[in-house]
This record gives structure tokens, sequence and C-alpha cells, in this order.
């Protein structure tokens, strides 16, 4: 591509590296009785708060091409914006779109899905996230397709619901439930068979990512494709059985089958058509595989029905997953790892499984692998197969190990980091957990500053959305936590609509530039001010820069 990126006649290149440190899910919020952010032990955060320059930016709603300012940012959207320094519409207001403007039922493979169960006399499936969380999925989305679906004449149709209980009231499944059951119930006829077939908590069940789990994958499959499982007669009745036998939070609840008279009621056969309607590609991935794939060998299928199969979106752009899909993904270009290896500049970038994806996939503008195999480093260190908060630190102090080796190298002029800490603890609801998870990485900050520090680098700590700051549901009224009747507070398990920092770490350079005052910058904002700190002007298609020439 062109080399649009230019030497910079205000900015003179630091002569560290620029290291990007991503707090996965820290936000800034009040400091209450459900921050865990405030509540941690955290000296070295506490101390680059309050002596190094911080500004706060938007990590949600539209300022990371969501629908609206309500819809709360993720890891996905936001690694998007940091990466590309612009903002790009995203999966959920794709999908609203297509579906509005009626673009989704003209297209060519929602007519290939449907024509399939019309010619075969056989079963049109969906599977995804049951709620109205807009980040992996919408349960409108759902209602719009199954309405549609009748009105093109399908005459069966299955669901198979995965609770969320994370981007969601953590025991919120009944609230969706219910109102879908009354739904199914105007629209069923006796033209029209749709019903409820399976389901199970997201975390147990089919949504694994970045294959951290196959296991959930397997159990998934079982579940949905073969039938296999704890018949109940409703989904409500194995929610309400569930909750009462293992007191877990809906995002943990057992796998369950819909049965009457002892046979599942919607097991997936040869000549029938499925619908992953999930838009977020994550934890959409593995389950798309174990449908498109022939020669598939993470588990035994036991049995691999001929069918046709179509993701929301296609959730990997390069490795053409799923084969077929509903609405085409966004466009992202002009990225900042596309530039900087265009100028070559050497990069690299670590995490953990967790998130390893996104400071490599999502980073680059939802782009599989390098742009430059040459200039670029990329390090996955595996996560741990057990529940986050029985392992609070995660592997933030193995990551901080290959950091460190990577910042002493000389080898790289940009290195990006995510510690998934603070999101992927703070989605158990556990407060004590989190607290933990955050003292373990300010523990890591400790480490990474004077090694930093040692080669004249510069820092730019921040995070792509907010959880571990709101662990607690906030009274609106009174800001102070939300009681059951028992008195305890009730715990949060998603994101947070609260800005992230981006502290300015240096202490070398910072007498040449004024960081500006503003409250409305955003994720993408920090890619311009990355490049300025390495010598060069941003891409004019970019958002602007936080610093300026003193």
């Amino acid at each position: 591509m062109d080399k649009i990126l230019k030497k910079s006649a205000d900015f003179e290149a630091v002569s560290g590296p620029v290291v990007t440190i991503v707090m996965d899910g820290v936000g800034i919020a009040p400091k209450n009785a459900g921050n865990a952010v405030h509540l941690a032990d955290t000296p070295t955060l506490d101390m680059l708060m309050e002596k190094y320059p911080v500004r706060p930016l938007k990590a949600h709603g539209t300022a990371v091409g969501l629908p609206s300012d309500d819809d709360m940012g993720n890891s996905e959207v936001g690694h998007n914006a940091l990466g590309a320094g612009q903002v790009f519409a995203q999966g959920a207001k794709l999908v609203s779109n297509s579906i509005e403007s009626g673009k989704m039922f003209t297209s060519s493979t929602w007519q290939e899905l449907v024509g399939n169960v019309k010619d075969n006399g056989s079963v049109l499936h969906f599977i995804g996230l049951f709620s109205d969380g807009n980040v992996h999925s919408h349960i409108d989305h759902l209602k719009a397709m199954v309405s549609q679906a009748k009105t093109e004449g399908v005459a069966k149709v299955r669901i198979h619901i995965l609770l969320d209980g994370r981007d969601v009231g953590e025991t919120s499944a009944l609230d969706y439930i219910e109102p879908f059951e009354a739904f199914l119930a105007e629209l069923r006829c006796a033209e029209f068979d749709v019903m409820i077939a399976s389901g199970g908590g997201r975390m147990q069940i089919t949504m694994d990512r970045y294959e951290a789990n196959w296991k959930m994958v397997e159990e998934g499959w079982k579940t949905h494709v073969l039938g296999i499982g704890r018949q109940f007669a409703s989904a409500k009745e194995a929610v309400v059985t569930y909750r009462e036998e293992t007191k877990v939070i809906d995002q943990d609840l057992p796998a369950f089958v819909i049965a009457k008279d002892g046979e599942p009621v919607g097991t997936i056969n040869d000549g029938d058509s499925v619908i992953f309607f999930n838009f977020r590609g994550d934890r959409a991935i593995e389950i798309s595989k174990t449908f498109d794939s022939e020669s598939f060998d993470k588990f035994d299928r036991v049995r691999y029905p001929k069918v046709m199969y179509a993701g929301m979106l296609e959730y990997d752009g390069d490795a053409h997953i799923p084969s077929k899909f509903l609405v085409n993904p966004p466009e992202i270009t002009n990225t900042m790892g596309e530039y900087l290896a265009d100028m070559g500049i050497n990069q690299a970038a670590i995490s953990e499984t967790q998130k390893y994806g996104h400071v490599t996939y999502f980073w680059n503008g939802n782009r599989s692998g390098k742009f430059s195999e040459e200039l670029e480093t990329y390090i996955e260190v595996p996560s741990d197969v057990v529940p986050f908060e029985q392992r609070p630190w995660m592997k933030c102090a193995e990551i901080t190990d290959k950091l460190i080796d990577l910042i002493k190298s000389g080898e790289y002029k940009y290195i990006r980091v995510n510690f998934p800490n603070g999101d992927m603890v703070g989605h158990t609801g556990s407060l004590e957990a989190t607290k933990i998870s955050m003292a373990a990485l300010d523990l890591q900050l400790a480490r990474i500053l004077p090694v930093i520090d040692s080669v004249k680098g510069v820092a730019l700590i921040t995070a792509d959305h907010g959880n571990a700051d709101e662990m607690y549901e906030i009274d609106k009224k009174t800001g102070e936590p939300k009681r059951s009747k028992s008195g305890e507070a009730k715990a949060k398990t998603s994101h947070t609509l609260n800005p992230v920092p981006c502290i300015f770490y240096d202490n070398f350079y910072a007498d040449k530039y004024t960081v500006k005052e503003s409250d409305s910058f955003g994720l993408a904002n920090l890619a311009a001010t990355t490049v300025n700190l390495l010598g060069y002007d941003a891409p004019d298609m970019w958002c602007e820069s936080m610093i300026e020439k003193k």
C-alpha cells in the first residue's frame, strides 16, 4: 500500500519503544463498594493516576461503532478502535441495518437456507446467545428472523438458546425466556411449528473461544445436534430446576434438552438449515468449524449431519469461517499495524490465549496473520483452563516475563500487550477475586515501568472497556449497590459504560509535547498519538492525536 505515514516536523521519535499496555476491563468509576479497581491494593496504578497525565477515553457506544451510547463496549470493538485509529460501524449495527432494510432476507444465503428446508421438508434451526446484551447477539435479531421464516413459508423452526448472565443481569434468563415463549405462542399455528429445543449457560456449552476449551463445544454439539442431555418440558423448567440445584448464575447453568414423551424435540439432522445468530466472532468460530468442516478432529461428533450452515457474519475473513454468512462484516482498512509494517517498523504483540486474538486479529481490523512476517512478532501465553475466580492472577506474570524480554531486546519500536485479568475475572461476579486480579496486575506494572525507563521508552497505559470498576449493579438514584431482599449486593458480571484511562507514562520526552485537554477522546485517538510519539504524522483518516508539540 502507499506509504502515507511520513516523518513528522513536529514530533521527534522517542529513543526507546512505545508500549501500549491494555488493562482489559479496567474502567474509571466512582469509588464505591463495588469498584474492584478502587478497592484493590494497587499502589503502582494509584501513583500513575496521580503523577502522570491521564485522559479518560470513551470505550462504548458510538465511540466504538455501536448503535447508541446505551450500548456497552467490548474487547473486540475496543481493540478494533485501538488498532484502526478510526471508528467503523460494528456487528450489532450492521445486522440491525441489514434487517431493517430487508437486505438480509433478500441475500442469497438467507434464500438458500430457507429454500433448503422448504425443498426438503426439514427444520430451520437457530443457535445463539439469548439476550439483548448487544455484545455477541440481540434477541430482536432472532425474533425478526423467526418471524420472517414464518412469512416465507418455513414449516418448522427450532431454537437453541445460550443463556447469558454476563452481558446482562446474572440471573435474568427468565426475563428473556418468558416473553419469548409468549412471542412464539403468537406465531405458532398449524402451518408453523416453532419452539425452543435446547440450551445451557454460555460458559458451559458451545461458546468457547481461541480453542481454550473444546469440551464446551463438544457439550454444545451433544446438546443441540444430538439431543443428548438432561430432559425438561420447557426452558423455564430447566432454569428454575438448575438454579435450585446448583445455585449458579445463568452463564454457568448446565445444558438442557427439551423433550416430549421422552424424545428430544429438536435434534439437528440431514437436510436441515442452521443459523448461528451471534454477530461477534470470537465465540462463534469453533462451533462454526464443527458444523462446516468435513475433516474436523477436535472431538468425536458421533453423527455429522449434512446441513446448510451459516453464521450471522463471517467470523474470520481470512480463513472464511463460516463458508456462508448473512451479513458482510465491516471492512476495516488502514490500521496502525499495517502502516507501521509498511514503514518498516518492528512491532510485537503479546497476551495470553484469552485475549491473544484481540491484540492480533481484532487489533489488525479482523485480519488473521501478520502484515509482515519479518517485522512482526506475536506471542501467545497459553491460558489455564480453570475458572478464573480460582486463579485470578491468570498469566499476568508470565506475560510480563516475555514483555520484559521484548523491551530489553531493543528490536521493537512498538509493542502492545493485553492483560486479561480485570475483564475475565470481573465477568465471574466475584468481587474478592477481581480485587486479587487487579493487585496481581499492579505488581506487573511495577515490574514493567523500570524496564521501560531503562531503555528510555514510553508507555500508554489504557483499557478497552470497563468491567472490574463495577462489580455490583448500581442504583442510579443513590449511586450505591443494589441489594437483594436479604441485603446482599447484587453482582454485576457485564461490561460497563464507564470511560477508561489513558495514562501517559513518559519520564524523558514529556517536555516536548502537551497532552490535550478533552473529554471527547475515545479509544481510536490512541493510534495517532502512538505514531506521533514514534516520530510520524498520522494519516488524515485517523482520529486526532491526543498530543501536540509545545
